[in-house]
């Protein structure tokens, strides 16, 4: 039987263990920059998905991923195990990472906004001095009978 509540719960626990485990116990230097930002669970409890982003990257110097995933995979089973000790659940979850794609597409998607505000704003000053191409009122007036 699925319960949701549990497994939420669950989710935040294990967000919150592998966090707390990757700042004071893995001592990787590739995962000091690693935030997780999500986990979630199935159903039956077996398996928790951790989503993670790399902080502290540059524009000039672009986080190293493969490294972070290399180094995550590697600690999993560590990881797992703590997840174990701490939730006291019949069945550890097995620990899967993916690089959380959110932070970067709502960068993209504000860079996206203020190209269309530029837009907008030049579109509305061209508009501004400009008087329109046909007559004053470019609506008809209706007919009259006489003509």
């Amino acid at each position: 039987m699925v319960d949701n509540a549990r497994a939420r719960k669950l989710a935040k626990r294990i967000s919150q263990i592998v966090a707390e485990a990757l700042e004071h116990e893995v001592k990787d230097p590739r995962l000091s920059m690693v935030t997780i930002t999500d986990t979630r669970v199935t159903g039956d409890l077996r398996e928790a998905t951790v989503y993670y982003t790399v902080m502290g990257a540059s524009v000039d110097s672009p986080p190293d991923t493969q490294g972070v995933a290399a180094a995550l995979a590697s600690a999993t089973g560590v990881l797992r195990s703590r997840v174990g000790q701490q939730t006291g659940v019949r069945h550890t979850p097995s620990l899967a990472f993916f690089l959380d794609e959110v932070p970067d597409e709502a960068r993209r998607m504000e860079e996206l906004l203020a190209r269309t505000r530029a837009s907008d704003a030049e579109v509305a000053r061209l508009a501004a001095g400009a008087s329109p191409a046909g007559d004053p009122d470019p609506y008809r007036a209706p007919r009259s009978d006489e003509d």
